[in-house]
C-alpha cells in the first residue's frame, strides 16, 4: 500500500524540521579563528594571531593582542581587555577570559 501525497509531505516536513533543530545550536557561532564551539547559550573560542576573529551569538569579536597579561578584544564597536579568569561585560555579551598567553586568548561568551 502506498502512502498518500499528504502523508509523504508531512513526513518530509518532519524530517526537514528535525534536521534544522539539530543544526540550530551551531547557528549562534561562526569562526575565522582556530577554535569555536557552542552550546545553545554560550560559545568558547580560542583567538590567536593577528586579526583573529569570531562571530559569537551575533556579535563580532576580534583579537587585538596581549600586553602585561591582558588580552585586548574588539567586541562589536567597543574595545575591552581582560586578564585570565576575569569576566567583563561587552555589548550584549558577558565574556570570561579563561586563558591569556602572549599570542592568544581563550574565552567563553554568553548573552547578558
Amino acid at each position: 500500500m502506498s502512502s498518500t501525497p499528504k502523508a509523504r509531505t508531512a513526513r518530509m516536513a518532519a524530517g526537514v524540521l528535525a534536521g534544522a533543530l539539530t543544526l540550530a545550536p551551531l547557528a549562534g557561532c561562526s569562526f575565522t579563528s582556530n577554535n569555536v564551539s557552542c552550546s545553545p547559550s554560550s560559545c568558547t573560542a580560542t583567538l590567536s594571531g593577528d586579526a583573529a576573529e569570531a562571530d559569537i551569538l551575533g556579535t563580532k569579536l576580534q583579537f587585538a593582542g596581549t600586553q602585561d597579561g591582558r588580552a585586548t578584544l574588539g567586541v562589536g564597536d567597543a574595545s575591552v581587555s581582560c586578564a585570565e579568569g576575569e569576566s567583563i561585560s561587552a555589548g550584549p555579551l558577558s565574556v570570561t577570559c579563561t586563558s591569556v598567553t602572549d599570542d592568544a586568548v581563550e574565552l567563553t561568551a554568553s548573552l547578558g
